[in-house]
């Protein structure tokens, strides 16, 4: 109950916990049953050690608002606290889509402030996403619809991407007399360099396919809408398996390798590795195996 104490008294939120009772073998399943915490833009469901981010604005495409660029570092802050929580879904409300980028009718009506007011204006005011927000936890994005302009922030930062089979994606910020940077320059490190251009030129004249999706390695997987969520926790639950802390040093070392040369990339992750040497988990899982056993994973 102390967790959901200190939720309440952080966020101005609804908390609903149902404690798990019976014995368990040690694990890295969260005490809580459940955990909700609704916003106002977004909703953050935490059960089992798995955290579903859900951009909640369906009657906008869950394009991104001013209170949503508020309301994402506050989760992704609670998420980064949490060690019960291993991995992370982002997915949005509906059937019609992920994120269809900032709300340009917020925007018309003079009421789109990004950020918090002393941020407004700078790259700090941008922080969407776990890399945005240095949250080492793997992250899953299960794309269900379009994903638009500012949308492609949660794909460029995505570690693993799946989508529902209507799942399009496209860039229109230069319709709109709009610069497209932020986006495609993450990513111009997933596919290839004229893909990103396309999209970016385009202006939303074309829209690239989940197929096609699939083709070019943005996504590493297709599913019907209905199996789109039930696939992700399911990959969720696979990954559960692994040591929380070695998987944080993995994604931190291969994300932060991508701003280094090779040399200084193969450096930096040998630095993470040294730094790993010591922690339980690094002995833990040998012995597990020698014993035969489930390994019992520290929480992070």
């Amino acid at each position: 109950m102390v967790s959901c104490f200190l939720y309440a008294t952080q966020y101005p939120c609804r908390i609903i916990a149902d404690i798990r009772g019976g014995n368990r073998k040690p694990s890295r399943l969260v005490p809580l049953k459940e955990v909700v915490v609704d916003f106002e833009t977004i909703k953050l469901e935490k059960q089992d050690g798995i955290a579903v981010l859900t951009l909640n604005r369906p009657h906008r495409h869950n394009a991104i608002s001013g209170a949503m660029t508020r309301e994402l570092p506050k989760a992704w802050a609670d998420i980064k606290a949490d060690p019960n929580v291993v991995v992370v879904i982002v997915t949005g409300a509906g059937e019609r889509a992920l994120c269809t980028g900032i709300d340009v009718g917020e925007v018309a009506a003079g009421g789109a402030q990004v950020g918090e007011p002393d941020k407004a204006g700078t790259l700090e005011s941008v922080m969407f996403t776990a890399i945005h927000n240095k949250c080492w936890k793997p992250v899953i994005t299960a794309v269900n619809g379009m994903v638009v302009g500012g949308g492609l922030h949660f794909i460029a930062d995505s570690d693993i991407i799946i989508c529902s089979d209507n799942a399009t994606f496209f860039d229109t910020h230069v319709k709109v007399g709009l610069v497209s940077a932020q986006e495609p320059v993450g990513l111009t490190r997933r596919i290839p360099l004229e893909t990103v251009l396309r999209m970016s030129l385009m202006g939303g004249a074309e829209r690239m396919s989940a197929q096609r999706a699939y083709e070019i390695g943005l996504v590493s997987q297709v599913v019907p809408f209905k199996d789109l969520m039930p696939t992700a926790k399911d990959i969720a639950k696979k990954i559960m398996g692994n040591s929380p802390a070695a998987m944080m040093r993995t994604k931190r070392a291969i994300w932060e390798g991508l701003d280094y040369g090779l040399d200084k990339a193969l450096e930096h992750a040998w630095d993470i590795i040294s730094s790993h040497r010591g922690h339980p988990d690094s002995k833990e899982g040998a012995m597990a195996f020698a014993q035969k056993r489930q390994p019992s994973w520290q929480k992070t």
